[in-house]
């Protein structure tokens, strides 16, 4: 469905409308017309878009923020022009970020929270629903904890039920816990409807992926650490054993899996990074998994950077 469909290799537009510091200049300098033209001339069909809730709304959830709305229907306008399709993504709602770092907690516990989220994919159904055929909606990115799984079934359940009201033939992509992690999505309840999809996250091993990685506090994840490719046992056995029992579990509830966002951050050689997208790319096109590169700049994880020129050509191959 989704390669018919348009949604098949793509590429996320991470840190414009998300993770960013809200200034005027981010939200409309950071991604410009130019870079949809790139990526379609790189031969991709979609682009995923990360929202954060607070540039669509005020802060106490009361009053819609039209200037975001619009950066949106603008976003969208720039990919259709160019042949491509859009995913929009909430990467943070009022109450949860799969960031500790953004300080927002409540939500799997606050009716008000849970509704404000309701009201903001109301919103976004309404005015995007016209667009059914070239725009798809990513209820949440990566709920964290699995204790959270009753609460998300119910409340992401209740939201598409709320949606299909305005966007009855949208297509909505639903992770599930440890990040959107390929394993958690076994306990996802099935789907609402036969236009949902299990979506899943993937930076397998992590120890790769995300070697240097500021961000990341685990005793069992050494920061100093800089394996190379070849010195770690990644095959495509790897990610066929990872993805085995989302892809039954899609299988038994008759949809399909989308890959949001896989890559490797710029502390590791290219000529790694090139390694690392080959192989997975191998188990992608073997499975048929659509999926959304992170990122197309910046963000330690560029494949527009300048430090990926010498082998961007041939990686283009591998998304």
């Amino acid at each position: 469905m989704l390669k018919e469909r348009g949604f098949y290799r793509g590429i996320d537009l991470g840190g414009w409308l998300s993770q960013c510091d809200y200034s005027e200049d981010r939200l409309d300098n950071f991604i410009t017309e130019p870079d949809f033209a790139k990526i379609a001339s790189w031969g991709l069909d979609h682009v995923r878009i990360p929202v954060d809730y607070n540039i669509l709304e005020n802060e106490d959830g009361t009053a819609w923020l039209e200037s975001g709305f619009e950066r949106i229907d603008r976003a969208v306008g720039l990919a259709k022009k160019h042949g491509l399709n859009a995913i929009v993504d909430l990467h943070k709602t009022a109450g949860f970020s799969f960031d500790e770092g953004e300080r927002e907690s409540g939500f799997f516990e606050s009716e008000k929270y849970q509704e404000r989220f309701y009201r903001l994919w109301e919103e976004l159904a309404k005015r995007f629903a016209k667009y059914a055929d070239h725009v798809a909606f990513e209820l949440l990115n990566e709920v964290t904890e699995q204790r959270f799984i009753g609460e998300w079934n119910r409340i992401s359940r209740e939201c598409i039920r709320r949606i299909r009201a305005y966007a009855p033939d949208t297509l909505i992509l639903l992770g599930s816990y440890w990040n959107n992690s390929a394993e958690a999505v076994k306990d996802l309840e099935k789907p609402f409807d036969d236009k949902v999809i299990y979506n899943f996250h993937c930076y397998e091993p992590l120890a790769f992926t995300h070697q240097g990685a500021y961000w990341i506090y685990d005793d069992a994840f050494d920061q100093n650490a800089r394996p190379r490719f070849d010195d770690m046992d990644i095959t495509g056995e790897t990610f066929e054993k990872l993805f085995a029992e989302a892809l039954q579990k899609a299988k038994e509830n008759g949809t399909e899996l989308y890959c949001g966002e896989y890559g490797v951050i710029d502390i590791a050689s290219p000529e790694d990074t090139l390694k690392w997208f080959r192989t997975i790319h191998g188990v992608f096109e073997k499975y048929g998994i659509s999926r959304a590169a992170w990122s197309y700049k910046e963000m330690d994880f560029g494949i527009a950077d300048a430090r990926m020129d010498g082998v961007r050509e041939e990686l283009l191959t591998y998304l």
